[in-house]
């Protein structure tokens, strides 16, 4: 250990406490990375847990004074790396600012601490009749300030958006430890730049979060479900399509390809009930309660069985209707019993979905790997998961092969390369190719005038 990191060490516990300053190798290789095990990561000279606002600073201000760089992180679910360590930096660690500072039911906000849980804040709300939407699929996990980083999405976004259409301000320790409160508690509010949403989706990059207001919504109904199985995927894509058009606004609306039908039934050892032949599966849900929630469904119906479904069943069940979320939800440890994987996150006009499958058949072939492909089918945002033997020699290559075929692809149509997961450290040069080079020089300048030293996650998102 260099001198000025045992100097560093000796200032953080002074000033944190020496429980909040973990070295030990074993648990510090643990905060290492995120669920995205094939991009880099190095191993941090500390973790720091701090349990408040003024501990995020003295980390900020102390780290800045030795030159060493700090990768914020929360409950490290995220998928592309972007809270992955660098060799010997400082991990900064919300989960302990883990406090809801607030619900108002009134103005419908709350106001917490990045380390609460998705879940946890949900559940607090649902107690004053409220709602918060953003539902990553590791919502009983993941947490609010991971949320943010990432401009979190989830299944619910074909109706209530992703985290940034729920965040009305944020508070932010900056890179010379200084705290900046954005946004405001108003429905309304034009003043100034929008520095809120260029917080929310930054990645760590350009500051740590360490609260923020959010919006809330009433609580919705108890919602009605339907699954329509179709033959092929252009049959499901022509349903998605026209249920946009003709103006239909479920709460939810996932599809499934026949690979990650077979994989989910296999890993839950049960029969969604859809038949042998499933080339597609599309789920949905209405949350306007009622007669309302009824129609909606049944309109959904018809577009269904119009566009070639082979079977349609809409349930008010709430036992059944939950089943059949598990089936989605479980997707990601259902794909995973067939081998390594990676999980790519593209999103395309919802009018090439069906494209978008069909192309990663095609990948699939050309590589030799399984692809499986689900994902929002409201807004576009795929979830194609590449699976291969981490032991066999060459099937990495042919997976990240595939993996970039596939946002490749994306692109051509139109696309991004994430909707939700983000770009951390294992898609910069896709970024690149996305921004372009006025943009890549606009996100640099950005980066400068917050972050001059690049003291805040080097590396991730892209170069400087």
């Amino acid at each position: 250990m260099t001198q000025i990191g045992a100097a560093l060490l000796t200032r953080l516990r002074d000033e944190l406490g020496r429980e909040a300053v973990l070295t030990d190798v074993d648990v510090t290789a643990a905060y290492a990375r995120d669920q995205m095990p094939l991009a880099p990561s190095g191993t941090p000279l500390a973790v720091v847990l701090p349990t408040d606002v003024a501990g995020v600073q003295a980390t900020v201000r102390a780290c800045a004074d030795a030159g060493v760089p700090i990768v914020p992180r929360g409950a490290g679910s995220g998928l592309c790396g972007g809270a992955n360590a660098i060799e010997g930096c400082v991990v900064l660690v919300t989960t302990k600012l883990n406090r809801i500072i607030e619900i108002d039911a009134d103005n419908r906000l709350a106001v917490v601490e990045p380390g609460v849980v998705n879940q946890d804040l949900r559940e607090a709300v649902a107690k004053h009749g409220l709602f918060y939407p953003p539902d990553p699929s590791s919502y009983d996990w993941c947490t609010i300030g991971g949320n943010l980083a990432t401009n979190a999405g989830g299944l619910c976004c074909v109706k209530y958006g992703v985290t940034s259409d729920s965040v009305l301000g944020v508070e932010v320790v900056l890179a010379d430890g200084s705290l900046l409160r954005t946004g405001r508690r108003t429905v309304k509010g034009v003043a100034g730049y929008d520095l809120t949403k260029l917080f929310v989706g930054s990645e760590g990059t350009l500051g740590v979060i360490t609260q923020a207001t959010l919006a809330l919504r009433p609580l919705p109904q108890a919602p009605g479900t339907l699954v329509a199985a179709f033959a092929g995927t252009r049959d499901a894509g022509a349903a998605v399509s026209r249920i946009v058009r003709e103006g239909l606004v479920p709460s939810l609306m996932e599809i499934m390809d026949a690979t990650t039908v077979d994989a989910v039934e296999k890993y839950l050892k049960t029969d969604l009930g859809t038949g042998d032949g499933t080339g597609a599966l599309l789920l949905c849900q209405s949350d306007a309660g009622g007669e309302l929630a009824r129609r909606e469904l049944a309109a959904i119906e018809q577009v269904c069985a119009d566009a070639g479904a082979e079977l349609t069943h809409t349930t008010d069940d709430l036992a059944e209707g939950a089943m059949l979320m598990q089936a989605r939800r479980s997707v990601h440890h259902a794909i995973e019993a067939f081998g390594a994987t990676m999980t790519d996150d593209v999103c395309v006009p919802r009018t090439r979905i069906a494209e978008l499958i069909e192309g990663c058949e095609r990948i699939s072939a050309e590589v030799g790997l399984l692809i499986a492909v689900c994902g929002h089918a409201g807004d576009g945002n795929m979830h194609p998961t590449v699976v291969y033997d981490a032991d066999a020699e060459g099937e990495f290559e042919r997976a990240k092969r595939a993996f970039d075929a596939i946002l490749e692809l994306g692109l051509s149509m139109g696309g991004t390369v994430t909707g939700e997961h983000g770009v951390g450290k294992f898609k910069q040069e896709w970024l690149e190719r996305e921004l372009g080079p006025v943009g890549l020089r606009v996100h640099r300048q950005v980066k400068h005038a917050l972050d001059p030293g690049n003291l805040f996650n080097p590396g991730s998102m892209f170069a400087l």
